[in-house]
């Protein structure tokens, strides 16, 4: 597993759906994950340092795990299957490590807020490479073969569809 960050949040205009850009944090990958717009405002929310009176969804959640004796100590991005991809909550409650199956949209916005890492499975990175790399043949000839500007990613993401990443599977 490969720790990731939160680089960006980007708008898919093709598919009109929000995009999340997880940044492996010790080299240039991305792997972009399509994501709800709920929790596109979840994770935007948060990065913004914006808070509510009252606790929103993904706060409630890490209270009630709190509250039960647990904390977030990672999420895992585990794999992508028909263009849906997997994750898990892992969570210490008095030492026994517990896993939750979850989607990584959710995942994302709970450990942001409960400062825990994100880690997302090698071959995903991989493959968000290749794909990356595919999309930049025959691009513009100022770009560097081994690297692509945020504006020239950007780009390339509007271009993709969720479908186009179903080739991920394992």
């Amino acid at each position: 597993m490969i720790e990731v960050s939160v680089q960006s949040l980007a708008f898919d205009r093709k598919s009109n759906t929000p995009v999340v850009i997880l940044k492996d944090t010790a080299s240039d990958r991305v792997l972009p994950i399509w994501i709800g717009p709920g929790e596109a405002s979840a994770i935007a929310m948060q990065m913004g340092g914006i808070t509510f009176q009252r606790p929103l969804t993904h706060d409630l959640l890490v209270s009630i795990v709190g509250g039960l004796g647990g904390t977030l100590q990672r999420v895992l991005i585990t794999r992508v299957q028909n263009s849906t991809y997997f994750a898990e909550l892992i969570i210490d409650r008095d030492g026994q490590l517990i896993s939750v199956d979850a989607r990584p949209s959710d995942s994302i916005a709970i450990a942001l807020r409960a400062e825990a890492r994100i880690y997302a499975d090698e071959a995903l990175l991989e493959s968000a490479a290749e794909v990356i790399d595919a999309g930049q043949e025959g691009g513009a000839e100022d770009e560097d073969e081994s690297t692509m500007s945020g504006e020239a990613l950007e780009e390339h993401l509007r271009g993709l569809r969720p479908e186009d990443l179903g080739r991920f599977e394992s």
